[in-house]
Order: C-alpha cells, then structure tokens, then sequence
C-alpha cells in the first residue's frame, strides 16, 4: 500500500493500536493479529502495530493499512517510538505502511536529529510518515519536515506537556486550525463519548489503544472505581 494509501479513506474512522508488553497475558504476535482481526470486525479502517515480529504478523492477515513503530529503551534519550533510522527502516522492512515516530523536541539517541531521519526515510522508502507530537510547535515543525501526519501521541508524555487524564482536546483543535496534513488523535481515549468528541475538535481519524487491546489495565480501572463503593460499605456495616 505505501504511498498508494488514500488517507481520505480514514477521515472519520478509526484506528486500533494492537500493543502487548512482555508479562502481559496477550503477549505475542498471534495473540496481536487475533486483536487486529477483532478490531477490523467491528470497523476499525487501519491497525496500529508495535516491534516487527507483531508487524510483520499483522500485515499478513489483514488488507488494511498498517501503521508500525517500534519501541526500544535507549541510555542517552527519553524518545523510544522509533527512535532511530535503524528502528525505523526495521519497521518498513517489516511491512509497515505508515511509520510512526517520535516526532517531540527531545534529543534523539545518538545525536541522530530528526530531520535526518525523515530525510532519510523519504528518499530511501515509500512508507508514509506519522509523528507523534505531543506539543502545537512540534506539530507544526512536524510538517514542515516532512512528515504525512501528525498524531498527538505524546501529549501528556513529555514534561513539558498537559498532563491530564482525557485526551488533549486543545491540542487536537489547535493543529487541526494550524497545518494542512491529517491530524489524528491519540492517547486516553477510552469511551466512544470521548472518540466522538475529538472527530468534533477537528480530527481527521481517531487511534484508540489500551480501552480495547490492554484488558488488564482497564480491568484494573474499574476494580479501583467500585473499590471505593465496596470500600464505604465495609466502613458503614463496621
């Protein structure tokens, strides 16, 4: 698909980050493309896929775009989505057609500069570029170097960005106003309230992860809800 992609396709849809992390009970690429199969039943238009045994696995047992990143800990940088051009040519090779990137203002692991990379990745490749920002400037710098669409991933995932527990409303409006490339919207989106409401701010397509494809985390979010309830009963019948 590559390039061939028609993002216009997405515009109102949504996309479903299939992740798992080591000690995780859905740890495995089987266990991922059983997630991605899921989601494309219920309507989800592309899959968002992480480390490239999971990509690879996904792109073979679905038709619809395929957006990869890989996310690697580095000693001398706090960016781990697709930090470097190796990541990110390991992501491509593995049959991603959308990477995504660490598109933040932080220093990449060994100096590699982002310029570099999406230079980079333009001329050697034909996979369409996403950069996660998680601030308004690095969305627009985000375009200006290059990158096919900006996604705001990493707001509340940098110091220096809102640290909230709903979704980045502002962010998503003041890029849709801002830049001419897709913006898609990410990160804590977990009711289909809150998926609507970031199409209303602006957003072209909605990429919704851990409330459907990390069934422990928000297990556990419930369990700490009606612990309180349970826990006030207990206190009143003492």
């Amino acid at each position: 698909m590559s390039k061939t992609i028609d993002l216009t396709g997405l515009r109102g849809g949504m996309v479903v980050s299939c992740q798992a992390y080591p000690g995780d009970a859905t740890y495995g690429s089987e266990i991922m493309v059983r997630f991605a199969l899921a989601a494309l039943e219920g309507g989800a238009l592309a899959i968002r896929a992480n480390s490239p045994p999971d990509i690879s696995a996904i792109k073979q047992a679905v038709k619809v775009p395929v957006i990869g990143l890989w996310k690697r800990v580095y000693a001398d940088s706090d960016v781990y989505i697709t930090a470097t051009r190796a990541d990110a040519m390991a992501v491509v090779t593995a049959g991603a057609d959308i990477v995504a990137l660490d598109a933040t203002a932080r220093r990449r692991p060994g100096g590699e500069s982002l310029q570099e990379v999406v230079s980079y990745l333009k001329r050697e490749t034909d996979a369409l570029l996403m950069a996660d920002v998680s601030t308004l400037e690095e969305g627009i710098q985000a375009e200006r170097l290059g990158f096919d669409i900006v996604s705001t991933t990493l707001s509340g995932y940098t110091p220096y960005s809102p640290q909230t527990s709903d979704p980045d409303y502002a962010l998503i409006a003041a890029l849709s106003r801002s830049i001419r490339v897709p913006v898609f919207a990410e990160g804590r989106i977990h009711t289909p309230e809150q998926a609507r409401r970031c199409l209303e701010n602006g957003a072209h397509t909605v990429v919704v992860g851990t409330a459907l494809t990390r069934p422990h985390v928000m297990t556990r979010k419930f369990v700490d809800e009606i612990s309180h309830v349970r826990d006030r009963s207990q206190v009143e019948r003492g």
